[in-house]
């Protein structure tokens, strides 16, 4: 096992594509021990994508670059400019409220942190952000759609520990929209302390018809996510089912709603899904050979032992997972970590009392924060590179929101009421 560990880190060291690290650490194990048979290799390959469950996260990731295409993003700027224009830093307010209304309709924080530095990025230039402050912006709030449904990381999350994501769906929301209050608090303190867009007297507050008015336009999009959640929660469509009406609901408002969808546009949401798609689902099937080298190798049963012998205490047991799952972040994608982590540290979780619905929220907001942090945040070297912005200036400017997402983080881990109120309720 020792053997197939350093394998792994000896790959991640000389930057070999991630997929790769996993399958062929993964395969040495295999190989190593004579005693299993190497088509158990292929079967497990083949077996890791046989879920009716994982036909979600191709159906979502198609919907939301579908919807990227539609106008709907053009929609929720307009709205969220309205909401934010006699605020401290407004247009990076903007930025915050944009995150939290495309949560759900991207759910991907990296297709989110990419589309708001090209559509924001420029105006900020012009109105005198810092280059490493307008990418920290971006790229923290663009966290909120870690939580906001229909996310792609709570799919994987309950996939893999065989979750209800209908729970999960709904158990994001108050999370999401406290992260969303969290880094604006944020934005507000330090746009106030260093003079960013200060609001002057000549601008009015948004009237009630002007708000009316935007909202009749951007409608379309706010009804996704409710009538993902309602559909899921009255038995209308499972979570997989739910992934295929998106596509048809994208196809719909961007046809005959927005007008806007052209066939250049679909083939463009098409190709980008296709390539989005391939590059998880070979990430995921690999890891079928890696978990079940774990699994041979006893580390779940190991792993458990070891963390439940740190300490008895729930919250404390949650603080030292998601310091590790953060930790962890910073070197491997979050996907991985997903795929690879929540069948070692679910049993422990549930064997505490703690609701793995909880623990998942808690789990998903701090493992997508690994792609917002160097070496190896993939979310950071996209903003960054399109920003023409410098790592050391964004590791600078971002600290701030950093603190704020990780208070915001231990407030869930003492309150788990604040996830587990809507699920209890609604189902």
């Amino acid at each position: 096992m020792w053997l197939l560990l350093l394998l792994f880190i000896v790959l991640i060291v000389i930057n070999m594509p991630i997929a790769f690290v996993i399958g062929i650490s993964g395969s040495g194990y295999f190989l190593l021990n004579s005693d299993i048979p190497w088509a158990v290799l292929v079967q497990r390959v083949v077996a890791q994508t046989q879920s009716f469950t994982f036909l979600a996260v191709p159906f979502f990731l198609f919907a939301g670059n579908l919807m990227n295409e539609t106008g709907i993003t053009k929609n929720l700027l307009s709205l969220s400019r309205l909401l934010t224009r006699r605020m401290y830093g407004s247009i990076a307010q903007v930025n915050v409220i944009l995150s939290t209304l495309m949560g759900g309709i991207s759910g991907s924080a990296t297709a989110d942190a990419g589309m708001e530095i090209r559509v924001l990025g420029p105006e900020m230039d012009r109105l005198g952000y810092p280059k490493g402050y307008t990418a920290a912006v971006t790229c923290l709030s663009s966290l909120i759609t870690a939580t906001i449904p229909p996310s792609l990381g709570l799919i994987l999350y309950g996939f893999v520990g065989e979750v209800s994501i209908g729970k999960l769906f709904v158990a994001g929301i108050i999370p999401g929209l406290i992260m969303c209050g969290v880094l604006m608090i944020t934005v507000n303190i330090t746009s106030r302390k260093r003079g960013f867009e200060v609001p002057t007297d000549d601008i009015k507050p948004a009237s009630f018809n002007e708000i009316l008015d935007n909202l009749k336009s951007s409608v379309w999009a706010l009804l996704f996510p409710l009538i993902l959640i309602l559909g899921i929660r009255f038995g209308f469509f499972t979570p997989s089912e739910a992934g295929a009406f998106a596509v048809v609901y994208a196809l719909f408002v961007g046809i005959f709603i927005y007008k806007e969808l052209t066939w250049e546009k679909f083939k463009k949401a098409l190709i980008n899904s296709i390539i989005d798609n391939g590059a998880i689902i070979l990430i995921i099937a690999f890891s079928g050979i890696f978990s079940y080298a774990l699994t041979y190798g006893n580390v779940p049963t190991i792993m458990s032992k070891f963390i439940l012998g740190l300490t008895t205490n729930p919250q404390a047991m949650v603080l030292i997972m998601l310091s590790f799952l953060f930790i962890t972040g910073m070197l491997v994608d979050s996907n991985v970590n997903i795929l690879l982590l929540t069948p070692i540290f679910l049993p422990v979780v549930q064997g505490l009392g703690i609701d793995p619905v909880h623990f998942g929220i808690c789990m998903m907001t701090i493992v997508t924060m690994g792609i917002m942090t160097p070496p190896v945040g993939t979310a950071v070297y996209i903003v960054c590179g399109i920003h023409n912005c410098s790592i050391q200036d964004y590791v600078k400017e971002s600290l701030p929101f950093f603190a704020a997402i990780i208070i915001e983080v231990i407030i869930l881990v003492f309150v788990p009421q604040l996830t587990t109120f809507l699920p209890n309720l609604l189902f």
